[in-house]
């Protein structure tokens, strides 16, 4: 009650608009929430080695990439719900290329110390949480444990090589518990370039399984655009398939269709 009328008060002062395109009347109007209701497999510019399968629930460009920069970066913490439910539609995607499969455990890539201080607050836990409201009000009975910490420092990444990068996280990742025995371990992140973050965070977290376990997989909710020609590396996808397949419902489900309203 209290939130909705501060909501409402502050739309008087500071007039809502989309934070992709930046037309007033929504959080994410209904053309740039229609971006991130497009799953496809995300591939880095170059594969790295160990990179876990993942897919992306649209591209980081265009409008996505304001929309996700004002959520991570600019404190649009509203923009949780849209982003919330495009990392769910990409969940339900990855999940569904495992047959029999078991429980189902989200695990939410840790910020640094450094981000969470300059930020104060754990973006991707509050985009973690979002999605499985949508999953669980979908009838997908997923969990959340955030098994993987942060330890020691990094520098910042902008302007280092996908190998540069994944050296600069190499031990910066490590698990607080061993995962449930026989769950499917999924990482879940906002956005996904190099693919050094996941390749890293994939490694340790798969030290925390049981033999026999499924591998680990990954969703974010966007991903950097392959460049047009770039060789591909299959081999390192083979777990999910080329076209993710996902079960469509009527416009009024809220997995499928709430994305669009906010």
């Amino acid at each position: 009650m209290g939130g909705s009328v501060l909501g409402a008060l502050a739309d008087l002062v500071l007039p809502r608009t989309c934070a992709g395109c930046a037309l007033p009347g929504a959080v994410l109007c209904l053309s740039c929430a229609g971006l991130l209701t497009r799953p496809r497999l995300a591939t880095p510019r170059r594969f790295p080695d160990g990179f876990p399968p993942t897919v992306a629930a649209g591209a980081y460009a265009g409008p996505v990439r304001p929309a996700v920069l004002a959520f991570k970066e600019r404190g649009r913490a509203e923009l949780a719900r849209p982003l919330g439910t495009a990392l769910a539609l990409a969940v339900a995607a990855v999940i569904s290329a495992v047959p029999g499969r078991g429980s189902v455990v989200l695990v939410p890539v840790p910020s640094s110390r450094a981000a969470l201080r300059t930020r104060g607050r754990d973006h991707v836990r509050e985009l973690t949480r979002s999605a499985v409201g949508e999953l669980r009000s979908a009838g997908l009975p997923v969990t959340v444990d955030p098994i993987l910490r942060r330890r020691g420092r990094v520098r910042d990444s902008a302007g280092l090589s996908a190998v540069q990068r994944r050296a600069n996280l190499a031990g910066t990742f490590e698990v607080a518990d061993t995962a449930p025995a026989g769950a499917l371990l999924v990482l879940v992140d906002d956005v996904v370039s190099s693919g050094a973050t996941l390749t890293e965070a994939a490694a340790v977290l798969g030290s925390a399984t049981h033999p026999g376990d499924p591998p680990v997989l990954a969703a974010v909710v966007a991903a950097t655009p392959r460049l047009p020609g770039a060789p591909s590396s299959a081999g390192d996808l083979r777990v999910v398939p080329k076209r993710p397949q996902i079960v469509h419902r009527p416009p009024s489900d809220r997995l499928s269709g709430r994305v669009n309203r906010d």
